[in-house]
């Protein structure tokens, strides 16, 4: 049957029928007064977002422009940099920064495991010439399904006094509690096929007055992704160059829908989703890639041992309409992963387990117990 496609990956994330309704309006004026009053809505309603009262700046990029942007504005070629890489994310981070001239120390762990915040406490510590300019960490590691200790990496980057704190938060922001003031984190990045529920094409950067401290004497070239004129113009509700009108609209609708919803609702369904969906998978007998404790709200990694992760990928696409995401790199073809963060519903994990459960019988798999992974999930949701 056409158009019954069940999006359950990390990004793009499904899209309210509110929003695809307000993104079909005929576009307007990116310099009228009506969408200057959109935008400025959507700034405010941003900043109530990021649990800030620092710029939010939009821009027309991806999760990796809005990263970009965050690193060049606020750093010198030959900077010395901590990056945490425990997957796919940070390791691009890393890729970056070293690209932009950076002297960049990565901090690892293995891939499915949470990095180790005592690393970066005894490299902060150890640097009493304060030659770290930066620590770079991705909050929610999407393409392990890992959710990194930011909190206390960011203590640590405080305590040392001169370090900006950069955070990836483009699978836990809109999924995972991240009040920005109250933790003092400088750049904050993040992007709209996410947590925000609109398909991709918008990038978010949250940014301090520390940061903005460091962009004064930042000297790595920039231009479209200057953060300065975006500063200046989205003080008078404009742009400083042509905005996806149509996407900043349908941001606009849900925006209001995630207000109405609340930051605490979202945080706790996003909560509740997480832990259906790994008890749901553990109920059927499957592996998990990560520990419980530093699981991501935003997706489940599963690495199945009696059956290959693409085949479970095919029937799940073929005969159920059901899109799960693959492995990346060395983790491809050895995990798949289920999305559910943004416009997710208790009712969306249901589905997923129940094909999941068929799509493992049909390819053969004897140690599934018939309704075990229904069971599971629907008793989490019970007592939530």
């Amino acid at each position: 049957m056409n158009d019954k496609l069940m999006l359950m990956i990390p990004g793009p994330t499904p899209v309210p029928e509110q929003v695809l309704l307000a993104m079909a309006k005929h576009p307007i004026g990116h310099r009228s007064g009506e969408f200057g009053q959109i935008m400025g809505e959507v700034t405010q309603s941003l900043k109530w977002l990021h649990q800030t009262e620092n710029d939010v700046l939009t821009l027309t990029v991806s999760g990796t422009g809005a990263m970009e942007a965050g690193i060049i504005n606020f750093l010198s070629p030959g900077d010395r940099v901590l990056v945490g890489s425990n997957g796919k994310f940070g390791d691009r981070w890393g890729k970056m920064s070293t690209a932009f001239g950076l002297e960049v120390e990565l901090i690892t762990a293995d891939w499915g495991k949470p990095l180790d915040t005592e690393q970066f406490k005894e490299k902060l510590a150890a640097d009493t010439e304060k030659t770290i300019k930066a620590v770079i960490v991705t909050h929610s590691e999407t393409s392990t399904g890992v959710l990194n200790d930011v909190e206390t990496i960011n203590r640590y980057v405080k305590d040392h006094g001169e370090a900006l704190m950069m955070v990836d938060a483009v699978t836990s922001l809109g999924a995972f509690n991240l009040p920005i003031d109250d933790w003092g984190l400088d750049v904050v990045a993040s992007g709209s096929q996410k947590g925000y529920m609109i398909p991709p094409g918008l990038g978010f950067v949250s940014v301090s007055p520390k940061a903005w401290e460091a962009y004064k004497t930042a000297k790595l070239p920039k231009f479209y992704l200057d953060l300065g004129p975006y500063s200046k113009t989205a003080k008078k509700n404009s742009n400083p160059f042509t905005p996806p009108v149509n996407l900043v609209i349908g941001l606009q609708m849900a925006l209001r829908m995630m207000q109405q919803e609340g930051l605490e609702s979202i945080f706790d369904r996003h909560q509740r989703l997480m832990k259906a969906t790994r008890a749901g998978v553990k109920a059927l007998s499957l592996p998990l890639l990560g520990p419980d404790e530093y699981a991501s709200p935003a997706v489940t990694a599963v690495a199945p041992v009696s059956v290959e992760a693409e085949k479970i990928r095919t029937v799940m696409k073929k005969h159920y309409d059901i899109a799960l995401a693959g492995g990346q790199d060395h983790l491809k073809g050895k995990i798949f992963r289920i999305g559910h963060l943004g416009f997710v519903s208790d009712r969306d994990v249901l589905t997923v387990i129940g094909a999941l459960e068929a799509t493992l019988q049909e390819l053969g798999v004897d140690s599934v117990t018939p309704g075990a992974g229904i069971a599971a999930a629907a008793k989490v949701f019970a007592q939530s």
